[in-house]
Formats: C-alpha cells, sequence, structure tokens
C-alpha cells in the first residue's frame, strides 16, 4: 500500500533526537515525527515518550516533493503518557566522554546532585502553580 497523506500507518522508532524521533514505516520509508507533532502539550524531551523499536500508530501529515515524510502521533489519537521508567544510562558513553576517569562513587555524587536540582525546579513549579500563575 504506497503511502499517502491522511493515513494513519504503524511504524518503528528508529532512532530519537532533540527534535523529533524518526519512525520506519510500511515499504521501509523513514518517516519524521517533530516533537511538537508528540502530544497536545509542550514536550520538553521526547524521550520521555517515546524510545527506541517502539511500535507506533502514526498520521502522514506531508510528504514532498523530495519524498520527506512528516508524521504526527498527536493527529492519528495516539495519546502518550510521560513514562515514568528512569532514565537510561549509556555508561560506555559517559567513559568515553570523559575518559573514563570518574569512579562509580563520582557519577553517584553527580546523579544525586542532578536528581536533587531537578526536584528543587519541580517544587519550584508546583509553588509557582499553586500561587495561580502559570
Amino acid at each position: 500500500m504506497p503511502l499517502q497523506v491522511g493515513n494513519i500507518v504503524e511504524g518503528v522508532v528508529t532512532n530519537i533526537a532533540d527534535f523529533g524521533a524518526f519512525v520506519r514505516l510500511p515499504e521501509g520509508k523513514i518517516g519524521l515525527i517533530h516533537v511538537s507533532e508528540v502530544a497536545e502539550h509542550y514536550v520538553e524531551d521526547i524521550k520521555q515518550y517515546l524510545k527506541k523499536n517502539d511500535k507506533i500508530k502514526v498520521k502522514i501529515i506531508s510528504i514532498d516533493n523530495r519524498g520527506k515524510v512528516s508524521l504526527s502521533l498527536r493527529q492519528a489519537g495516539t495519546k502518550l503518557n510521560k513514562s515514568t521508567r528512569p532514565l537510561e544510562i549509556d555508561w560506555e558513553a559517559e567513559k568515553r566522554g570523559r575518559g573514563g576517569s570518574l569512579s562509580f562513587e563520582d557519577r553517584l555524587s553527580k546523579f544525586l546532585k542532578d536528581s536533587d536540582e531537578r526536584q528543587q525546579d519541580l517544587k519550584k513549579k508546583m509553588a509557582f502553580n499553586r500561587n495561580g500563575r502559570f
């Protein structure tokens, strides 16, 4: 079945970037879901909604004259919830990026510091929202 604008098809996420996710469609074609087409609300980190090898239903919203396929999850009616799974850490990338100089204790310390900062940011946002401001 040829790909046509408006069709809803099933695909598999092959790669994720900050700006969106690449999806392998039927016939082996690759399309892009821009981060703005993932959900009805603002998505700060697409990796909290999608991961590599996820099977998803997407709507084809455009195909340009070069064959570039633009996709949408939200227009397909696919509802994704923010994942509650822990972030996946590529420990080998951590080693390569820092020459392997961080010990386990250093990594744990960095993780705890980052976690505390995130919790403080969340508490500030919640307090800000409780005061009737958005």
